[in-house]
């Protein structure tokens, strides 16, 4: 074959392939999980919030979202094939299968990762229920196997459904799908909105809060407070919604819920506002020395509670997937151990499906996790 017509079939190859590409990924950035960038009375709103300018949200402080130097490939290479021991436990995760449609009053249940469900006052909270993978694709970033799999069928019908940000660990398209029908009100941070209603949630019970911003439910307060983090179910659609988190206070408990964030001048102040916490849900796990901005590092944790001074403290984002480069119980074995060494921080350690009393200062756990470096479940 001539050189000028072997050139022509390689540029014809070439195009073809990139063409595929391009269609491919414009397929994939339309399917309906990813959600719907905020338009209409829904931008109108956010472009009147102080926490966004220029075309997006922004951060209290300056933010980078990955510090590192190397190549946008290498950075990526080394997350999907991390050279860390004990990314995930080669077994069963331990919980406890619990009725969840017959709890008793005032009580909390952590599902795993960042998601809970709490009695309090006669209502059932939902937060940021994730049951499948925390990714677009259901072969990518899978659950970890537990003695129980909890899914959108063990849920009661939900009362207050609180959204903290829109990444695809703490948004489940699927399980929006599931339970869609059985959520009397949604909350969430600013423009998150539209991906609920997109996906069939009614326009009306979805109250977004842009940060300090409060509403009520039913004798509930509940206000949305900063993270350091950052949103986007995309490449296309970052920063477009705003992340954060949420206060909740009713029938004489204040219950902080976290979210995701790195380590901040915004913890000092939440702390001086609400001087009261009785239970604050924080971040624990799948950090990155690289994203330290946007994840509690195990130092900066530390600080944060201690900040804070809630009576108790639960810390999840732990134990159901891998996203950092971390042994999958490093994050249970260093919240404890600094408790240990504080001596005055009130840590709960249960497992998941565990109930929580939360009139109940002096119940106890496990360290559920320990030997896990050994047996790995």
């Amino acid at each position: 074959m001539k050189p000028n017509k072997l050139f022509k079939k390689m540029l014809y190859t070439l195009l073809v392939f990139t063409a595929l590409i391009v269609a491919g990924g414009i397929v994939i950035l339309n399917l309906p999980s990813f959600g719907k960038t905020p338009d209409g009375e829904r931008l109108e709103r956010i472009r009147q919030s102080p926490n966004y300018r220029d075309g997006r949200f922004r951060n209290l402080e300056v933010t980078p979202r990955i510090t590192s130097k190397r190549s946008p490939l290498a950075s990526i290479y080394e997350f999907l094939f991390p050279k860390v021991k004990d990314l995930s436990p080669l077994g069963k995760i331990p919980a406890v299968k619990t009725d969840l449609k017959s709890l008793d009053d005032n009580v909390l249940v952590w599902l795993g990762h960042s998601s809970y469900l709490m009695r309090i006052d006669g209502k059932t909270v939902l937060v940021d229920p994730v049951f499948h993978a925390a990714s677009p694709f259901p072969f990518f970033i899978r659950p970890f196997k537990a003695e129980y799999d909890y899914s959108s069928k063990d849920l009661p019908y939900i009362d207050l459904l609180i959204i903290t940000h829109d990444h695809w660990d703490h948004l489940d398209y699927a399980v929006m799908k599931e339970i869609r029908s059985r959520v009397r009100q949604v909350f969430t941070p600013l423009g998150v909105g539209s991906h609920l209603e997109y996906w069939g949630f009614p326009p009306g019970n979805i109250v977004e809060l842009d940060w300090y911003e409060a509403s009520t439910f039913e004798g509930m307060k509940i206000t949305c407070l900063p993270t350091r983090h950052f949103s986007g179910r995309g490449v296309l659609n970052q920063l477009q919604t705003l992340w954060g988190s949420f206060m909740l206070e009713s029938a004489g408990k204040t219950i902080y819920i976290g979210g995701d964030s790195g380590y901040g001048k915004h913890i000092a102040e939440i702390g001086r506002q609400f001087p009261d916490i009785d239970l604050a849900l924080m971040e624990n796990g799948q950090y990155n020395e690289e994203w330290r901005y946007i994840h509690f590092m195990p130092e900066n944790l530390c600080v944060a509670m201690k900040e804070f001074g809630a009576k108790r403290y639960f810390t999840g984002h732990n134990s159901k997937f891998t996203l950092g480069k971390h042994p999958w119980y490093e994050p249970l074995n260093n919240v404890t151990e600094f408790a240990g060494r504080d001596g005055t921080l009130r840590l709960i350690t249960p497992r998941i499906g565990e109930v929580v009393w939360l009139d109940d200062d002096s119940q106890r756990f496990e360290a559920w996790w320990n030997g896990a470096d050994k047996a790995g479940f």
